[in-house]
């Protein structure tokens, strides 16, 4: 990576790695998804893309997640959406265009809702609000449910990744105390959802749906016909910088 990773730090939380780039504004904010990291495809694609433009840059790791110090079974949404808004009030000046991803794509919106003032614009890659309730429990076997009962927390193996994922009851718990698709939600700024019709995690009708809640006028669904979860390919990355390039340029301070 061209930028060193810093330690973010913060009384009596976990230390957040974070990379970022002075420059101007509107910043660019990146969320990683579930388990993922500031090393991606995407969020270093779009650091460079900052970096070329001259534009200030953040992206971090969650608490428990890539170099950030902490469990990655102890968190939950809640935690997470605290790590982003922290860092997005420390680390950057004025509005920024936050960019999520998958998960990402919820605690954008999390963001959105506590720190309006600080979101010019929102994209959304394959966003996931509210998965916990409305994808995951969904899903969950019996033995699963017992596991959880009983034990409080499974292993979910993960196609991206060789060790299992801890899933805990308190990730549910708290995943309900989070959502954002049962009222309305102010975002500031153009909203832009990408979403591919070949995901297979999280459905492209979950971007509609978020659409359907933000009071943002200029919002727009764009489906990517023969798109997967996530949306990295090149042709993919193109459309992202263009979106970015897009609300950058028509955010009015």
């Amino acid at each position: 990576m061209s930028s060193p990773v810093e330690n973010f730090a913060r009384d009596g939380l976990p230390l957040l790695a974070v990379q970022r780039l002075q420059g101007r504004g509107p910043g660019l904010v990146f969320l990683p998804g579930f388990r993922s990291d500031l090393t991606g495809t995407k969020a270093q694609f779009l650091f460079e893309q900052a970096r070329s433009e001259g534009r200030a840059a953040l992206l971090l790791d969650y608490r428990g997640h890539g170099r950030s110090e902490g469990r990655f079974e102890d968190g939950t949404i809640g935690d997470w959406a605290r790590d982003a808004i922290d860092a997005i009030e420390a680390l950057t000046q004025g509005p920024q265009i936050v960019v999520g991803s998958s998960m990402g794509g919820w605690i954008a919106c999390l963001v959105a809702r506590a720190i309006p003032h600080r979101v010019a614009g929102l994209i959304g890659i394959a966003a996931a609000p509210d998965f916990t309730e409305r994808l995951l429990r969904p899903a969950l076997s019996d033995a699963q449910r017992t596991a959880l009962a009983t034990q409080g927390k499974f292993e979910l193996p993960s196609d991206y990744d060789p060790a299992p994922t801890i899933i805990t009851q308190k990730l549910f718990d708290d995943g309900a105390r989070q959502l954002v698709l049962n009222a309305k939600l102010e975002v500031g700024g153009k909203v832009r959802l990408l979403h591919g019709l070949k995901d297979p995690d999280v459905p492209w009708q979950v971007s509609v749906e978020l659409a359907e809640h933000l009071t943002c006028e200029d919002t727009r669904v764009v489906l990517v016909k023969d798109g997967d979860h996530r949306l990295s390919r090149s042709e993919d990355l193109d459309l992202l910088a263009r979106t970015v390039d897009e609300l950058a340029e028509a955010y009015s301070p």
